[in-house]
């Protein structure tokens, strides 16, 4: 079957510059595409390139659905290079929309709110919490330390004291990296976090993400080794080839992945099936053509109890800009 294919980029400004270890992130640029079939049923799906995470560039993507016909198959569709992620997850996502999968149900997920950094943390994340979001994500490795460690014991104190008066169960907290951490500053994260994990029955450190760069596998499992709190690769399985890598070094904490950067969905789902992973599904602050994909993916796939990292919403303008 042949597919009539269109295409349009966007561009979606942040309301708040976000800020991580990789720098300071003011716009979302991806592609909107679509597929018709020969009945006239539209498939749509979204590419999000994430470069500082291995995916391909934007440009990359505009340059690979400009060179295609206006009529592909469903052999174009599926043989997309590896180099190429985030088109390979846009056009099997389309795809899959024209072929969806009955079983799917994404009304028992749950999501993490994704705070902001600094101390802005401490007045926004009731709000937050009072949204629903039980699991709050707080990035780390962006300012000083002490200056970081100090904020992040005051945000413990509020949440506790919130906790007793209103009589809510338990907060979960993860806090991410992004590879931005020396290996004693992991160390001294993860001191504070075994305390708190171990002393607080209302505040839960779920994970410490990517502590350390990518090139770092081997202190981070033996950071796994020193301490109770649970780690979670995240920039370190980027796609599958980094995913099977780290699975068989021995890596048996958590894994982030984001499907958005990651690749072929089926090729994605063919690895989770046969190794019972642990896994978060995370987002790429793509728009919710590329959430709704995402989260179908999450709902297949998850095997524990933890909430998906797509509480992002809030921190974009209500519109996208072509």
């Amino acid at each position: 079957m042949n597919y009539q294919f269109q295409f349009e980029p966007y561009q979606r400004p942040f309301k708040i510059p976000l800020k991580t270890a990789h720098g300071i992130w003011k716009t979302r640029t991806g592609i909107i595409l679509n597929l018709t079939d020969e009945k006239g049923n539209i498939g749509w799906g979204e590419i999000a390139p994430l470069t500082w995470f291995g995916s391909e560039t934007l440009e990359d993507a505009i340059a690979f659905c400009q060179q295609l016909s206006s009529l592909i198959s469903i052999e174009t569709i599926f043989t997309i290079p590896d180099n190429l992620p985030a088109c390979q997850f846009g056009f099997e996502s389309a795809f899959n929309h024209l072929n969806p999968n009955p079983s799917v149900d994404l009304s028992q997920l749950q999501y993490s709110g994704l705070l902001p950094t600094g101390e802005t943390v401490l007045t926004t994340w009731k709000t937050l919490f009072q949204q629903g979001y039980h699991t709050l994500k707080w990035k780390i490795a962006v300012d000083d330390i002490t200056e970081e460690i100090n904020i992040f014991q005051q945000l413990i104190n509020l949440e506790t004291r919130f906790l007793e008066e209103t009589g809510f169960l338990k907060i979960r907290l993860r806090l991410d990296a992004n590879g931005g951490l020396t290996f004693e500053q992991a160390q001294r994260w993860l001191e504070i976090c075994d305390l708190i994990n171990a002393n607080q029955e209302l505040i839960e450190i779920e994970f410490l993400e990517q502590p350390l760069s990518i090139s770092q596998l081997e202190l981070m499992l033996e950071l796994c080794d020193r301490y109770s709190t649970p780690l979670a690769l995240d920039e370190s399985v980027a796609n599958l080839q980094q995913l099977n890598s780290c699975y068989q070094q021995g890596w048996s904490d958590i894994f982030v992945i984001k499907p958005a950067i990651f690749g072929s969905p089926k090729k994605l789902k063919n690895f989770c099936q046969n190794n019972q992973i642990d896994t978060v599904f995370s987002s790429v602050f793509e728009t919710d053509i590329g959430q709704n994909s995402a989260l179908k993916i999450a709902s297949e796939l998850l095997l524990y109890d933890r909430a998906v990292g797509f509480g992002i919403n809030h921190w974009f303008t209500s519109y996208i800009k072509s």
